[in-house]
């Protein structure tokens, strides 16, 4: 091993990822059922735990430096959430099928609530029980329309209702060729249709480019046929509702808000996971996914190479250290890569994204070899902590949920075992 307390520094930190392209040529090869995977994920995160225990945090609480230590968790477990929420925004929740799971899902909830915000404002909506609204989510799709396109025509029987999202339409009288209004954002159209099946008495066309969320009228039949309690209260707005909604132009807004309150609610409950074709277009959607996964899986790996460096100087490499960062990095990469090619990526570009990574982590082991030479030790606890709080953060937010996704009850004892893999290291 050379002198050189950097070069050692980056040779033990191209080691401890040289799980990650082993990782790619792995998934390039073997595809395994979603089980192993997650037992993979657990195992590892089970080893990076033992790994930051040991080498971090023991360490620090033996220099007696424990508030050093707490701010710097604080400090590294705060500065992820924010990187990563930042990256995953760009495209960089793709990395992992769990975390793209949970992105999309939160985001069709975000999307849903305000859906519900705006439909708290229709005489329709607000008059039945909030309980009953979340057996509507599964049934209101998005819909684009171009300019010049209908939404409706005046004659047809009404067959689906809309709520503008984006965008702006004209409500025209073709018989009389007068134009009646113009509708935006949060405005309803067709719900009278929607509860009678009549014909729509206007034509609705979109001006510009127009987002709407739609329910047809079949699939609100079926709900009123399937859900008793449902077509109750639609027996009882129709009977005592449906005259009103011609005239009625607001509702009181306390009103409003309090229907939106229980309403909202319900939405998480009904929201289903997203299929391969939402995960197929929001890769599309983004078109910096590719730099945003690279620097979402480069945002896991900065904390434990700067700590790798950082640590030489005080003490000689840990053993515990470098094998717990190995067997955390391999299940991660493998992971992602089975993600990434299900994706289309090919796989010399895998290959190359965790090549690079690997020797980015090298040179990071490398700089912080040199940046804290001279270093105080509560200085150098402070670090440890922020590098130990960003692992932490790492492993509950990507790596358990991934394989918990994955594996479900698989995920505990696996856990328990890298953890005690990477312990076993110490022994030697």
């Amino acid at each position: 091993m050379p002198e050189s307390i950097p070069l050692q520094a980056f040779i033990f930190g191209l080691i401890s990822a040289a799980s990650l392209p082993l990782g790619a040529i792995v998934a390039r090869f073997w595809s395994p059922g979603n089980r192993v995977i997650a037992a993979l994920m657990a195992f590892g995160s089970g080893a990076l735990l033992a790994a930051l225990t040991i080498d971090l945090v023991v360490e620090a609480l033996e220099r007696d430096h424990y508030y050093q230590l707490a701010s710097g968790c604080l400090i590294g477990g705060i500065l992820f959430v924010i990187l990563n929420k930042w990256i995953n925004s760009q495209g960089g929740f793709l990395r992992k099928v769990g975390t793209t799971v949970s992105y999309l899902t939160h985001a069709k909830s975000k999307d849903f609530k305000r859906l519900f915000k705006r439909l708290s404002q229709s005489p329709l909506f607000n008059a039945l029980p909030p309980q009953q609204i979340q057996h509507l989510v599964p049934l209101i799709e998005r819909e684009n329309f171009q300019p010049g396109e209908n939404l409706m025509l005046q004659g047809l029987e009404g067959d689906s209702l809309y709520i503008i999202d984006a965008g702006q339409v004209k409500v025209v009288d073709d018989i009389n060729h007068h134009q009646i209004t113009n509708l935006g954002p949060d405005d309803v159209v067709g719900e009278i249709s929607l509860l009678t099946g009549n014909s729509h008495t206007a034509t609705v066309t979109a001006i510009g480019e127009v987002s709407a969320w739609v329910l047809k009228k079949d699939d609100f039949d079926e709900l009123v046929q399937e859900t008793p309690e449902f077509a109750k209260a639609i027996m009882g707005l129709t009977e005592h509702r449906l005259k009103e909604l011609g005239t009625e132009n607001s509702l009181n807004k306390q009103q409003a808000k309090e229907w939106y309150e229980l309403a909202k609610h319900r939405v998480d409950d009904a929201i289903t996971p997203p299929t391969a074709s939402d995960i197929e277009e929001a890769a599309i959607s983004f078109s910096a996914a590719p730099l945003a996964i690279w620097l979402g899986i480069f945002l896991d790996g900065i904390p434990e190479s700067f700590v790798i460096g950082s640590s030489m100087l005080h003490a000689s490499i840990s053993i515990s250290l470098i094998a717990g960062l190995f067997l955390s990095n391999f299940p991660e990469a493998f992971s992602s890569s089975l993600g990434m090619r299900e994706q289309g990526y090919s796989f010399n570009r895998i290959l190359t994204m965790w090549t690079s990574l690997m020797i980015f982590t090298g040179i990071g082991a490398w700089l912080g070899s040199i940046f804290f030479v001279g270093v105080a030790l509560t200085t150098f606890s402070l670090v440890e902590g922020i590098a130990a709080g960003a692992m932490l953060t790492v492993i509950a937010e990507t790596m358990l949920p991934e394989a918990y996704h994955r594996g479900g009850g698989v995920t505990g004892i696996s856990t328990l075992l890298g953890f005690l893999a990477a312990i076993f290291f110490t022994t030697l």
